[in-house]
C-alpha cells in the first residue's frame, strides 16, 4: 500500500488514480458475500437446520460463487433480532438474510427487515413468519412448516389417543415460548380445531424461552387444574419440560402428552413411555432450501424460484412447506403400544413413523434431534 501511495505522488497528474482503481477492483473481486440465517433463540432444533445449511452450501457450491452461509443464533428476545438486523444492515458483504421471526407482529423487527430490502439485501422468513395479513411485504418468501396443518395433525393424534383410553372430555393446556409468535399461534389454533369440542382449552402459557419457567408453567398448570387430561408442548424444549414434571409429580397415568419437535431429550422420554406422540418438522430441509432460494434470488435464477413457488401469483403462493412427520412410540418394556398406527394419519406432505425408524433417519445425517 505504501508503494502505491508513493507511485501516485511521483506520477501525478498523469496516473494519479490508476493504481487505486486497480487495487480497489482486486479487493472487490476477492470479497466473499454472506447469507445470514437468524434464529429466534438457541435450541438443538437449530443444529439440525444448520446441518441443512451446510449441506445446502455443498450442493449449491456456494464457495465457488464467492458466497457462504452463516447461522446467527438469537438470544431469545425480540430486541436481539432487532439488533442483529441493524448490525447486518451496516455491513456491505451481506447478500441475503433468512430470519425465524420471534414475534409475528413486532413492528420494529418488520421495519428492520424492510430497511434491509431497501438496501438490496434479499430477505426471507424461515420456520416462523411475520403476520402475513399486515407485514407480508417485509419479506419475499417463506420456507417452513405449514403450522396450522401441524397443529391439526397433533390435535387429531391427541383426540385418537385420548379416546382410545376412554377419555371423551376434559381440559388441556398448551405451552410455548411466545403465544403471539406466528408458528406457535398457528399450531395452537390448529390443535384446538381438531381435538374436538368436548376437550376444552384451559390456557395458553408462555415462558419467553426460559427453561426454568417452562417447567414452572407445567407445575402451575397441574396444581391449578388437577383434572387436566392433556398437556401440549408447542416448542421443542416444552416436550422434555412437560415429560419431566409429569414424571416427578406421578400423574403420567392420567395425562396424555403430545408435543412438537424432536429434541434428543424428548426422544428419550418417548422411548421411556413419557410422550404419546410428537409432530416433527424438518429443520434440516429448511436449511437446505434456504440456501437454494437465497442463491436463486442472488443470481436471478427465476427457474428455481418458479419450481419452489409454482403458485406465486395465487393466495399464499409465497409459502414453501417442508413436510411433517408424526412420530409414535415403539412398543417396548417401558412404552405401551401406541393406539396410533403407521398409515392412520398419512397424507399430502405428512408421514407417520415409529420412533425407531425416525432415529434411523436422524442417524443417516448424523443428527441427534430435529
Amino acid at each position: 500500500m505504501l508503494f502505491l501511495k508513493r507511485f501516485c505522488l511521483a506520477a501525478l497528474p498523469l496516473v494519479s488514480c490508476l493504481p487505486i482503481v486497480i487495487f480497489s477492483g482486486c479487493a472487490e473481486q476477492s470479497t466473499v458475500k454472506r447469507f445470514i440465517f437468524i434464529t429466534n433463540g438457541d435450541d438443538p432444533f437449530w443444529d439440525a437446520c444448520n446441518a441443512g445449511l451446510i449441506e445446502g452450501a455443498k450442493q449449491q457450491a456456494l464457495d465457488s460463487q464467492g458466497l457462504r452461509v452463516v447461522m446467527e443464533k438469537n438470544n431469545g428476545t425480540a430486541q436481539g433480532q432487532i439488533e442483529k438486523l441493524r448490525q447486518f444492515a451496516s455491513q456491505s458483504d451481506i447478500a441475503g438474510v433468512a430470519i425465524s421471526v420471534i414475534q409475528a407482529e413486532n413492528e420494529a423487527i418488520v421495519e428492520e427487515m424492510k430497511k434491509l430490502r431497501a438496501k438490496g439485501v434479499h430477505v426471507i422468513t424461515v420456520d416462523s413468519d411475520v403476520n402475513r395479513e399486515s407485514f407480508r411485504n417485509a419479506r419475499s418468501w417463506y420456507i417452513g412448516t405449514d403450522n396450522i396443518l401441524g397443529g391439526r395433525l397433533l390435535g387429531t393424534a391427541a383426540k385418537k389417543i385420548l379416546e382410545s383410553r376412554g377419555t371423551t372430555s376434559g381440559g388441556y393446556v398448551q405451552f410455548a415460548g411466545f403465544t403471539d409468535n406466528d408458528n406457535a399461534r398457528a399450531r395452537m389454533n390448529g390443535l384446538q380445531e381438531t381435538i374436538g369440542e368436548d376437550f376444552k382449552e384451559i390456557d395458553r402459557m408462555s415462558d419467553e424461552m426460559d427453561l426454568s419457567k417452562a417447567r414452572d408453567n407445567v407445575r402451575a398448570a397441574l396444581v391449578n387444574h388437577p383434572d387436566l387430561t392433556a398437556l401440549v408442548g408447542i416448542w421443542a424444549y416444552n416436550a422434555p419440560a412437560i415429560a419431566e414434571v409429569v414424571q416427578d409429580r406421578g400423574v403420567r397415568d392420567r395425562t396424555t402428552i403430545v408435543t412438537f419437535d424432536a429434541q434428543a431429550a424428548a426422544l428419550e422420554h418417548m422411548a421411556e413411555g413419557r410422550i404419546d406422540a410428537m409432530v416433527v418438522q424438518n429443520p434440516f430441509e429448511m436449511g437446505k432450501q434456504t440456501v437454494r432460494l437465497l442463491l436463486a434470488m442472488q443470481t436471478g435464477d427465476e427457474k428455481t424460484i418458479g419450481e419452489m413457488y409454482p403458485d406465486a401469483d395465487k393466495p399464499d403462493g409465497d409459502i414453501y412447506t417442508t413436510g411433517l412427520r408424526l412420530i409414535v412410540p415403539d412398543k417396548t418394556a417401558t412404552a405401551e403400544e401406541s393406539p396410533l398406527k403407521v398409515g392412520d394419519i398419512d397424507g399430502d406432505n405428512i408421514e407417520c413413523m415409529p420412533l425407531s425408524q425416525f432415529r434411523e433417519w436422524l442417524a443417516r445425517y448424523n443428527l441427534s434431534s430435529s
